[in-house]
């Protein structure tokens, strides 16, 4: 049986013993100079905005509630006199512009493939897997986008700070992806670089989860922990390296699947405006934008084991129209236990299932599995559906869904509004036998990229993040 992440707990016990001597220490205010420097593309998704060098300024696009964000669109331009010194003078120039003389090779590759319907200019072969059919936005341009990161993509990991708030976190739980994305990062070599100057993006390797779990007193529930550690550390890299400076956080990327994963970046305003945020809670009310941030998706390992966790019956033998169990929390989920909970043999929704029951099973045998969000957006069932080849039934508000520059999400899944949980049996009975049966197809199609490996696997769910990532860098573009 295969489990995920090394066991840390001699250096974990170590790192906790020396918690103590981290420092608090607050961000100076002189590093925001402006966004000039960044041409942004204009759309929301990956493929359009390559191909149409969008036209929207860098300040709309940071700026998602002006009100809020007003005060950086005057914060002044920086000159190309102090651009240069901040970059570190010429030689760092030479360095940055090898960088994007490739990064814009890819743009123009990745649009010529966007515009190419028949895929006829794909870059050879690939005898691994060829993304193909409706499950994408633009197949032709994922499938090229995709190789390009897979020649071309360097990231740098901060060697800075120690387990386990850094370069660790559980890979087990609700919140296991954090865990799993870090491990990952500390043993992979095709894309970690140990030379800053040829990195495309700097990782920040903090855990929010290990934050939380040993620095957040439950009864004191301090949240300035979350400031402390966050603040601290970008200003020790911001001191130490120069890109942080050079680039105001904008080549720069956090990863966390935590509920609080947002707030972590609240205390650095270049984090939370500039930086590209890799977000589980992925909610545009909470002002999450798709333009800078990446989208995962929660998957929940509850034991560390991530073998054996896909496969379901074949539609003939699937009896149950529409399964849910799950407690009675978040703003959605009462409405539809109030209209469901134990009140119809077809759609059966329960807040505790009956003893004897399996969850697995019975979502293994449901043609629709019903996934609505709970506290936060974000929910493991999205993942424990696809899992069991069974079509998810989403049910959110204000959520972008894992990968959606590349997964086209209405193909593979059925989307309910909210005012809709009434007439949820009615919808579902009447989608044709044909359709379902090619979406039930879609969602097994689009397993591979849900699905954790250790070692990773061309085009799973860690390579997914890593391209997510790999876009978001795309729409960053230094000044010529």
């Amino acid at each position: 049986m295969a489990y995920f992440c090394r066991k840390h707990s001699i250096v974990i016990v170590i790192a906790i013993a020396s918690l103590a001597v981290v420092s608090v220490a607050v961000l100076t205010k002189n590093s925001i100079n402006g966004f000039s420097w960044f041409h942004f593309f204009s759309s929301q998704w990956g493929w359009t905005s390559i191909t149409t060098l969008g036209t929207t300024s860098s300040s709309s696009v940071f700026m998602i509630d002006q009100g809020k964000r007003k005060t950086l669109m005057n914060v002044g331009k920086v000159s190309k006199e102090k651009y240069a010194l901040m970059r570190g003078g010429n030689r760092s120039d030479a360095k940055l512009e090898r960088v994007e003389a490739g990064l814009a090779m890819a743009r123009a590759l990745i649009r010529e493939a966007a515009e190419d319907n028949n895929c006829t200019s794909s870059l050879h072969d690939d005898l691994d897997y060829i993304p193909r059919g409706y499950i994408y936005r633009n197949a032709c341009a994922f499938h090229r986008s995709y190789l390009l990161m897979e020649k071309l993509f360097k990231i740098f990991v901060y060697e800075e700070g120690e387990p386990p708030l850094f370069h660790y976190g559980t890979c087990k739980d609700i919140y296991s992806m954090e865990g799993v994305f870090l491990s990952l990062m500390e043993t992979n070599t095709k894309f970690r670089t140990s030379n800053p100057d040829e990195a495309h993006v700097y990782f920040l390797p903090f855990s929010v989860v290990m934050i939380i779990e040993h620095l957040f007193h439950p009864i004191i529930r301090d949240k300035a922990v979350l400031e402390r550690t966050v603040s601290d550390y970008v200003r020790i890299i911001s001191h130490k390296y120069l890109y942080w400076n050079r680039s105001l956080g904008a080549d720069h990327f956090m990863l966390s699947c935590h509920d609080w994963g947002p707030r972590a970046t609240w205390y650095v305003r270049q984090l939370y405006y500039n930086s590209i945020r890799v977000l589980c809670n992925a909610n545009t009310s909470e002002y999450f934008n798709p333009k800078k941030d990446a989208s995962f998706p929660e998957i929940n390992l509850k034991t560390g084991e991530i073998t054996g966790l896909t496969g379901g019956l074949p539609p003939s033998n699937r009896t149950v129209l529409a399964f849910f169990a799950g407690k009675m929390h978040g703003k959605l989920r009462p409405a539809l236990l109030q209209h469901w909970m134990g009140k119809d043999k077809d759609v059966q929704v329960y807040e505790t299932l009956p003893q004897g029951i399996s969850y697995h099973e019975m979502m293994k045998k449901s043609k629709y599995c019903i996934c609505p969000s709970g506290h936060e957006v974000a929910s493991p069932r999205i993942a424990e559906a696809i899992y069991a080849e069974c079509v998810p039934v989403l049910i959110s508000q204000h959520y972008i869904f894992p990968f959606s520059d590349v997964l086209n999400w209405d193909s593979f899944t059925i989307q309910v509004p909210v005012t809709e949980i009434p007439n949820l049996k009615n919808i579902l009975e009447g989608i044709p036998e044909d359709q379902y049966l090619r979406m039930q197809e879609r969602v097994r199609q689009v397993q591979r990229h849900f699905v954790v490996n250790n070692p990773p696997r061309r085009y799973d769910v860690f390579h997914m993040i890593i391209h997510s990532i790999w876009l978001r860098r795309l729409n960053v573009r230094f000044p010529g």
